[in-house]
Parts: structure tokens; sequence; C-alpha cells
């Protein structure tokens, strides 16, 4: 007797730990696949405020471009009607502006530059002959002191005179083209003059401006650059 009614009572207990069991089995598996959903929804909520803070960050550039070029506009259109610029325009058919492009050009050509001395700056000089010119070799620290978008040359000239030497440095100095002089030697001999000059001219590389595409790679937002 005793043992049939402690089984029951068993079997009851037992049933009641295999319930629990699969209740907690089944209640983990839930919290599980809501923490999964949950942290793929914060990644999308951060990808997207991320994508919304580049889109917003693009705008604002474009508004800020919006409200100087007004400004720009006007202010091309006054170098154009500058009297300085058009008075040192190579031809009567080119603009204004391109004076400026001509003193401070985009690209490093030292051809351009070389042949520019040779046949317009130094040439025709009373008395004046070039015994070397050398442009684009080795780079001189100028006297202000950085190297950056600076072209050297270097000049050996022989003159009869004074005057010509003198005629030659107020040429450079004319020059549209800018030419900052970083050394000069001066000696006299039984022919005349002969000057050694060290110099350099300035080049600016061109600014683009254009729209691009930027990926926002997922899953990458709080990884530190």
């Amino acid at each position: 007797m005793p043992s049939q009614v402690i089984s029951p009572k068993r079997k009851a207990i037992a049933d009641s730990s295999r319930a629990m069991f699969m209740w907690i089995a089944a209640m983990s598996a839930v919290i599980g696949i809501c923490v999964v959903v949950g942290i793929a929804f914060a990644k999308q909520i951060f990808f997207k405020a991320e994508v919304v803070g580049k889109m917003t960050e693009t705008l604002n550039i474009l508004k800020d471009n919006n409200k100087v070029s007004s400004t720009l506009t006007s202010n091309i259109l006054v170098l154009e009607a500058n009297g300085a610029l058009n008075s040192a325009k190579a031809t009567p058919e080119e603009k204004a502006l391109q004076v400026v492009l001509d003193a401070l050009p985009a690209d490093r050509n030292a051809l351009s530059l070389g042949a520019s001395l040779q046949q317009n700056l130094l040439t025709d000089v009373d008395g004046l002959s070039i015994e070397l010119l050398s442009v684009d070799g080795e780079t001189a620290t100028p006297t202000g002191g950085s190297s950056e978008n600076t072209i050297p040359i270097k000049l050996q000239v022989k003159a009869t005179s004074a005057n010509a030497i003198k005629d030659m440095l107020l040429r450079l100095e004319r020059s549209i083209r800018i030419i900052d002089i970083d050394s000069f030697n001066l000696e006299r001999n039984d022919e005349g003059y002969v000057a050694t000059i060290g110099a350099h001219a300035y080049y600016q590389p061109e600014k683009k401006v254009e729209l691009t595409q930027k990926q926002v790679p997922e899953g990458k937002k709080n990884e530190k650059k």
C-alpha cells in the first residue's frame, strides 16, 4: 500500500520538473531571439543615424557653397574689369583672369618656364649673354623656408657693364611670372661682369570641386578610426 501511494507523487513531481524545464528552455529561446532581434535593430538604427549624419553634413556644405558663390562671382567680375590685369594681358582677346593663371600656373611645367626665361625675359638685353640656365634642377630651400610648390632656377650670365645686369634684374622683377631671387653673386673680370643667381618660381596645383559618393559600411559604425 505505501508504495502505491508514493509512486503517483513521484510521477507528478517528475512531470512537474519536465514541464518546468520545458518552460525554462522555451523562455530562454524566446529571450535569445529577442536579444538577437534587438541587436539587429540597434545596428540598423546606428547605421541609419550615421547615414543621416553624412547627408546632413553634405547638405550643410552645399548650403555654405551656395552662400559664397554669389560673392565669388562678384569678385571675378571685379577682377575682369581690373585695369592692371587688363594691361598685362598677352593678347586683347584674353580674359583678365588669364593673367593670374599665367602668373601662378597650376602645374610644374619647367620647360615652359625655361623657354619664357630664355626667349622673353633674358633676350635682347644689350651686353648680356647667358652662360648657364638650369630650371628644376637640384631643389634649394628658398629664402622663405619651404620649397613646396616651387621650381628652382640657376642662372649665370656675362655682361659687359653693370647696367646690363641691372636691366636683367628689372625684367625679372617686372615679370608676370613671380620669380624670387635667393642668392646673387657678382664678379668682375677683364671682360666685364659675371653674375650667378639662384632663384625660384611658383606654381599652385588646381583645386578640384566635385560631388562624390561615400559608402557607409554597415556594422562598422563604432570602430575607432
